[in-house]
């Protein structure tokens, strides 16, 4: 989401980094300074929380889902992953769906957050309850996963999310008959068209596009479905190519993008990359394919200066990342969204760095 104060930044000539460089790990100091015993501050001014704006669950869900992938976490991070989760325990109606607007009081500001929020949320719960730091953690998560009785939506975005948090429980309960239904029908409103100019389920591509070729590569993984594998990889390699430019990643905009607009546009979102980085990892560990070991590289160097202007978003010092990428600028406001974002991506460089996949065999991890 778009930081509602500029922070803007002038750039000089762009400069981008070499590939030579090492890549930063990720630093979670500036997640902790955003975080307060309730949960995590939407938005920042630079690197100040802005309590005004209070809290949302769609970015809690997303904390849940760092903290819970990352190996070996500090006791800090333990305890940033327990506000998140009881954050989303707070959200969850009796219906089992899930508010998404806090107020910086603690009161909820909306009936029932967007398709989209719901279908985080279960990605974030199905993390925890495969991937979380601890037992209780785990524990808790399944239970709030299995009390959303029926996901449903027409958005293929929100279908991607769901999708992705049930494969988070198949992967660790493979017999789990309520994670294998969401999965099952979360994939069947997910599909291709049958054009090769323009194969994009949707008219315009807008935001966090790469989960769902994502979704299709794990649920026919996990099914197994070899067509869906097929249909993801192809609709992942139209879109990196969709959003290359010169070698480098030049990603959607917040406003989206459609044939016969403008490229490259602005401005960029994080929160883009962090959607690609993720996809390409999943497609290194089904095919042991180089490219995509390479365009998650290639995705974390975005931040760094290996951009359409050269600037850097990330900070390596505090882990904290700016809001977008403009023409001319960027923003240097620090939220919730772009510094999750950044961190995803860090952790995807290294992931698949650490990763051995032997030719032929096929993992979804």
């Amino acid at each position: 989401m778009r930081s509602p104060a500029s922070g803007k930044a002038r750039l000089g000539p762009p400069a981008l980094r070499e590939n030579s460089v090492p890549l930063p790990r990720p630093r979670f100091d500036h997640l902790g300074r955003m975080t307060d015993q309730r949960g995590l501050w939407e938005h920042a001014r630079f690197t100040t929380p802005r309590t005004e704006h209070g809290y949302c669950a769609d970015d809690n869900a997303r904390a849940l889902i760092v903290v819970s992938r990352q190996p070996d976490p500090s006791p800090d991070l333990v305890d940033l992953a327990g506000v998140y989760l009881t954050f989303l325990q707070d959200a969850q109606r009796p219906d089992g769906g899930f508010h998404n607007r806090r107020s910086s009081d603690g009161s909820w500001a909306d009936e029932a957050g967007s398709d989209d929020s719901q279908g985080r949320t279960l990605w974030a719960l199905g993390s925890v309850a495969g991937q979380g730091p601890e037992s209780w953690m785990r524990e808790v998560g399944l239970d709030m996963f299995d009390r959303q009785p029926g996901f449903r939506s027409p958005s293929p975005r929100a279908n991607a999310f769901a999708v992705l948090g049930a494969s988070e429980v198949l992967l660790a309960a493979p017999d789990h008959r309520h994670a294998r239904h969401i999965l099952e029908r979360g994939v069947g409103h997910l599909h291709m068209r049958d054009d090769a100019v323009w194969p994009w389920p949707e008219d315009r591509l807008a935001y966090d596009n790469a989960r769902i070729p994502e979704a299709l590569l794990v649920a026919g993984a996990l099914l197994p479905d070899d067509g869906l594998v097929a249909a993801g990889l192809r609709l992942l390699e139209w879109l990196v190519a969709t959003e290359t430019h010169d070698g480098r990643f030049s990603f959607t905009p917040a406003g989206g993008w459609a044939p016969g607009e403008p490229r490259p546009g602005f401005d960029q979102q994080p929160v883009e990359a962090a959607a690609m980085a993720d996809a390409c990892s999943r497609a290194w560990s089904l095919t042991a394919d180089r490219r995509w070991k390479n365009r998650v590289e290639l995705v974390a160097r975005w931040f760094m200066g290996a951009n359409d202007t050269g600037a850097v978003l990330y900070d390596p010092q505090t882990g904290g990342c700016g809001d977008g990428l403009g023409p001319g600028y960027t923003n240097l406001n620090q939220g919730a969204e772009s510094t999750l974002a950044a961190l995803a991506v860090l952790q995807q460089a290294e992931r698949v760095d650490r990763s051995e996949v032997s030719r032929g065999t096929r993992s979804v991890a």
